[in-house]
């Protein structure tokens, strides 16, 4: 067993706050990283010690291995965590970071080696009892041998590239006319995407539900499912909306789910959080999607029904330390959603958005949960995720949830950038989603900008906050000589 005394958190934004908050109830000492965008960041100046490790682009700072570990060793930390995004599903960083000497608060490299390709993912969990879509598990090299096997598969299918998420390198094909079409495409988008246009060929499930379950698994061979998370409503193959448990499961779904899950964890050996993807078809038959091998955004609606501190979880068991609870133990208790709020126009298809936020006020009361990474006076610029916050609420049913969610949202005030605000209260109230029968598509098949609510509301509440003089400056801590913490250039 090694304990951790001092923890590098090679990310940004709400989910290095998120780490950290944990990290110093264990009494951990927290080091921060932070690109010249970043400067003023909350993450930077709530942490114990940060470092600056480059300019903007992620290339030049958070993607960074060799700086990341220089500033590792200068810190004297003892255990890295990723976070989520940049390198938390790099197995060369993870590798890289035990070979240092240090702990990778996630799997092993091997683990994120065979689950990072959806191919090599697939044959893995082949053994071990997890259904799999109808499709090929090795990669397509021509058009001909796409249409020999989609022919055995049966019309329509889906082109996914091995290496693949975010939605990129997917193509659907209904014919093999289409599938002539979409084959090449898929293939350049899966190059361009990921440097490897490996692409396979699944039966395509037109009607989903995106279903996931939070896996826990120790050294010692133990592993543990925290329930499910339904993670249909999306964008552009983005998740947007997310919930727990699921409208859609029953308890005896829930069981198989969750020991597939446990199974397919079990296939690579896994150690630490992780969660697999499913897709639900409408017959209640659910097929193995991927598997995320890292801390996923969503995780705190899975925290509010368990109860479970997944990252203090992560923690413990990175120092060796055996699972803290049982199967038994996993009570689900309530409802939680989670709305991720992006700077992003929904009246203009979802685009990305900048500037500086003029009021910044977060929504507060029973059951509500803020996880951001942002102050007012900040600038929202173009050289990360559009993703600024994620609201998340927790009640003792799924319609009280929605209810609290609604008014959430219309407390949470965001002046300066647009915001995917409006677009969570339209899915609070379509009908579809109050009934809990909707899928994938709901986006495509319901969403109409027209339909959103008007911004009065919003600009009312900036005329009122400008009257009452109390608009704030974001106060640079940097520059605060008695601030508790060092920032320190490379």
């Amino acid at each position: 067993m090694r304990k951790i005394k001092s923890l590098l958190i090679a990310n940004r934004g709400e989910i290095s706050l998120r780490i950290i908050r944990t990290a110093r109830e264990m009494g951990i000492r927290t080091i921060t990283v932070h690109s010249e965008a970043d400067k003023n960041a909350p993450h930077v100046y709530r942490a114990d010690e940060s470092y600056l490790i480059g300019e903007a682009p992620s290339g030049s700072s958070y993607l960074d291995i060799e700086k990341l570990i220089q500033v590792a060793k200068k810190s004297k930390a003892e255990a890295i965590h990723p976070g989520y995004g940049f390198l938390s599903e790099n197995a060369e960083f993870a590798k890289r970071v035990i070979k240092e000497g240090l702990i990778f608060v996630g799997p092993d490299s091997n683990s994120i080696s065979v689950m990072g390709d959806k191919l090599s993912a697939k044959k893995a969990v082949l053994d071990f009892n997890v259904p799999l879509i109808p499709g090929t598990n090795f990669s397509i090299k021509n058009i001909d041998s796409a249409i020999l096997e989609a022919k055995k598969i049966g019309f329509p299918i889906m082109i996914k590239a091995s290496a693949g998420g975010g939605g990129k390198g997917m193509r659907i094909a209904n014919s093999a006319k289409e599938l002539k079409e979409m084959f090449p495409l898929a293939k350049n988008e899966a190059l361009k995407s990921f440097g490897n246009d490996e692409v396979f060929i699944e039966k395509y499930i037109s009607s989903p539900r995106h279903i996931e379950i939070q896996v826990l698994g120790d050294s010692f061979g133990n592993f543990v499912h925290l329930l499910e998370r339904d993670c249909s409503i999306q964008r552009r193959h983005q998740k947007v909306v997310e919930e727990a448990p699921s409208s859609l499961i029953s308890t005896k779904l829930r069981e198989e789910m969750g020991l597939a899950a446990i199974n397919a964890a079990k296939s690579c050996g896994y150690v630490n959080a992780g969660t697999v993807e499913f897709i639900c078809d409408t017959n209640g038959s659910f097929y193995f999607l991927e598997m995320n091998t890292r801390l996923q955004v969503e995780h705190p609606v899975t925290e509010l029904i368990t109860g479970v501190d997944i990252v203090k979880e992560q923690l413990r068991i990175s120092m060796g330390e055996q699972l803290s609870f049982n199967q038994v133990d996993v009570i689900s208790r309530g409802h939680a959603m989670e709305l991720r709020i992006y700077a992003e126009d929904c009246r203009n298809n979802f685009s990305p958005d900048t500037g500086f936020l003029e009021v910044y006020r977060r929504p507060q009361g029973p059951g509500v949960r803020v996880d951001d990474g942002i102050e007012e006076g900040m600038e929202i610029s173009i050289h990360y995720d559009p993703m600024i916050a994620k609201l998340i609420v927790h009640a003792q049913d799924r319609e009280s949830c929605i209810d609290r969610m609604k008014r959430a949202i219309d407390d949470y005030v965001i002046i300066g950038v647009e915001t995917t605000l409006p677009f969570g209260k339209f899915v609070m109230n379509h009908p579809d989603f109050l009934s809990g029968e909707f899928n994938t598509h709901f986006v495509e098949r319901n969403y109409n900008s027209d339909q959103l609510e008007s911004e009065d509301d919003c600009q009312i509440a900036l005329a009122l906050h400008k009257h009452e003089g109390t608009k704030m400056n974001y106060i640079n801590e940097s520059n605060n000589t008695n601030s508790r913490w060092r920032s320190r250039f490379e």
